[in-house]
């Protein structure tokens, strides 16, 4: 196996308590031709003594104030200070599996430019995991073990931020960190799906995701759901949106809602359907429900789907299916 140098992108912020225990996690890996570039965004705590300190036990082990404020600005920061071949992300907070860097390279070595290496995921905290992230994981590594992360994409974010790695020049290929949209990693991900990055299955848990109250994504307004319709929306209209068929919302719930007023916004013509007969026959946003049997009366259209419940979405599915009608070309969901 030939063995490219592996840049480790890591920004931090305030992370002090985590930090040891994620940094000792890279200095474990089977593979050992890495670096980490570790971009401190401003932290007031001992995050970058903590990190500074790694870096004279092991030169390996880099650190940079961050060149603008925010997680996008660091990842921007470290990409340039990395000299890689591969380049792969970590979150400060999150411990990496001893196999996870050696198991990446030897798949990108195998496979070759043009593919994402992502690995299997296992949430883990102090308190305990909840229902929603474990169904969460559960459906994500589904996925994975398939490589089949992009048939879902508009669902949640499929690739998981502190897990995948890429060529550099594939990285550079799908702009890199440049887009100023959050969240930056569901972003990335449809950029990858963008340039027809293929996903390199993986039956492994490479990497331990941590879960807390203050963690990011719990906390930022950037990872706010209306930010996620938001993404969902703009790459739907750039990558899928065919405007010579109608255009169907099914599901008149919140996200339904937010969904008919997003594309009022942008001045688009939808039809509503639902299944709920209280809802049928009255107007939301002065669009009438109709009930989604019409469906079958119309001649060509695409569907954004905003039902979450996976039972429903299986019951879509078949009566989709029934109409000819194929997943990521005449229907998507959303939630």
């Amino acid at each position: 196996m030939t063995r490219p140098l592996v840049s480790v992108l890591i920004p931090y912020k305030n992370t002090s308590t985590y930090l040891k225990e994620c940094l000792d996690s890279i200095l474990a890996q089977t593979y050992t031709n890495w670096e980490v570039i570790a971009i401190d965004d401003n932290s007031t705590d001992d995050s970058l003594k903590i990190v500074t300190n790694f870096g004279e036990q092991d030169s390996r082990i880099k650190t940079y104030p961050n060149q603008g404020s925010g997680i996008i600005p660091a990842l921007r920061t470290a990409y340039t200070k990395s000299k890689g071949h591969l380049i792969t992300r970590m979150d400060s907070d999150d411990i990496m599996q001893p196999s996870r860097v050696q198991q990446m390279v030897k798949d990108l070595n195998l496979n070759g430019i043009g593919h994402l290496s992502v690995g299997q995921v296992r949430y883990f905290s102090e308190r305990g995991i909840s229902n929603g992230y474990e169904r969460y994981e559960q459906w994500l590594n589904g996925l994975t073990t398939m490589g089949t992360n992009f048939s879902e994409l508009y669902k949640e974010c499929v690739v998981p931020s502190p897990c995948w790695m890429l060529h550099r020049s594939d990285l550079d290929a799908c702009n890199a960190f440049e887009p100023e949209r959050y969240p930056e990693d569901y972003d990335l991900t449809f950029r990858f799906y963008e340039i027809g990055l293929k996903i390199i299955p993986c039956s492994e848990v490479l990497l331990l995701w941590r879960d807390y109250d203050s963690r990011t994504s719990r906390t930022s307004a950037h990872y706010a759901q209306n930010y996620f319709l938001e993404i969902k929306l703009h790459y739907f209209l750039k990558l899928h949106y065919d405007q010579n068929k109608s255009l169907i919302i099914w599901g008149a719930g919140k996200k339904g809602k937010q969904m008919a007023q997003l594309l009022q916004n942008e001045g688009i013509h939808f039809t509503w359907v639902c299944d709920n007969p209280k809802k049928i026959g009255k107007e939301i946003y002065e669009v009438p429900l109709i009930s989604f049997h019409k469906l079958k009366d119309i001649d060509d259209f695409q569907s954004i789907i905003t039902v979450a419940n996976a039972e429903e979405q299986n019951t879509m599915r078949k009566y989709l299916s029934h109409l000819g009608k194929s997943n990521m070309v005449d229907y998507f969901f959303f939630c």
